[in-house]
């Protein structure tokens, strides 16, 4: 299987920063999103340590593992990054007045041959487009998600709520967070999104599904899903991330292709 990325992120309409952040190693297939919380400009710090702290450390550890590690040891391993990443920040929030109470919501694709790895913390989510189907692959960790899963609430009366961007888990809040981790089979022709609420809350998901479903390159549909919702207000920073499998090896190496062009 191989995996063409692509990722934007946008500031909207109405924030004068942008406190999320997106990050992608290609050669090691990983692919974070995060959107930040916090005073001043801290929000912006948390999810910036997040992206860059989980890309180094997944990408070293997976270089180090070569080609054989188990799904498991990479779940393990992206366990592992995610705690450290949750202390690092904690520990510069607990350091640095400026940064008291600074968090992030996360979401982090690791792409292991025909398999995905995905663990998120917070309400940024991932989508899966399949035969045409936009299905909703991770769990919002939000008030209005456990007031729906406790038959509270409908997900129409959730989606007029004020109280849309309560979440009940980030990272870098306390000293222990809880990652969800769930595992897929990636079949060729899978279309994933990444993406923090500044889309969603903007976007409805059967406009999702159409605008994903375009017969268009993904830096195309990243900024038709961007333009869109800023179109629909911008009310939040927009961050998109694209995972396009395809069914595929490896590159051939030099000499290979001309013992095969023979």
């Amino acid at each position: 299987m191989t995996y063409e990325f692509f990722a934007r992120t946008d500031k909207g309409r109405v924030r004068t920063n942008n406190e999320d952040a997106v990050a992608v190693d290609r050669e090691a297939q990983v692919a974070i999103l995060a959107d930040g919380m916090g005073g001043y400009n801290a929000g912006e710090v948390a999810s910036g340590m997040a992206t860059t702290f989980i890309r180094t450390e997944m990408a070293r550890w997976l270089a180090q593992a070569g080609t054989t590690p188990q799904s498991t040891d990479v779940r393990r391993a992206l366990e592992i990054c995610v705690e450290n990443a949750n202390h690092a920040i904690l520990g510069a929030s607990l350091s640095n007045p400026q940064y008291a109470g600074m968090g992030t919501t996360l979401v982090v694709a690791v792409f292991h041959g025909s398999r995905l790895i995905l663990g998120h913390i917070g309400d940024s989510r991932c989508y899966r487009l399949r035969d045409g189907a936009l299905q909703q692959i991770t769990r919002d960790h939000s008030w209005l998600q456990e007031q729906i899963d406790a038959g509270l609430l409908t997900a129409q009366q959730a989606a007029l709520s004020s109280n849309r961007n309560l979440v009940t888990r980030a990272l870098g809040v306390e000293p222990n967070v809880m990652m969800e981790v769930n595992e897929f089979q990636v079949a060729a022709n899978d279309l994933f999104l990444l993406c923090s609420d500044g889309l969603t809350d903007m976007v409805p998901d059967p406009d999702l599904a159409e605008m994903v479903r375009a017969p268009l390159p993904l830096e195309e549909k990243a900024t038709l899903l961007i333009d869109t919702a800023n179109a629909n207000g911008g009310r939040d920073n927009v961050s998109v991330l694209l995972v396009q499998a395809a069914a595929g090896g490896k590159k051939r190496g030099l000499m290979s292709r001309l013992l095969g062009a023979v």
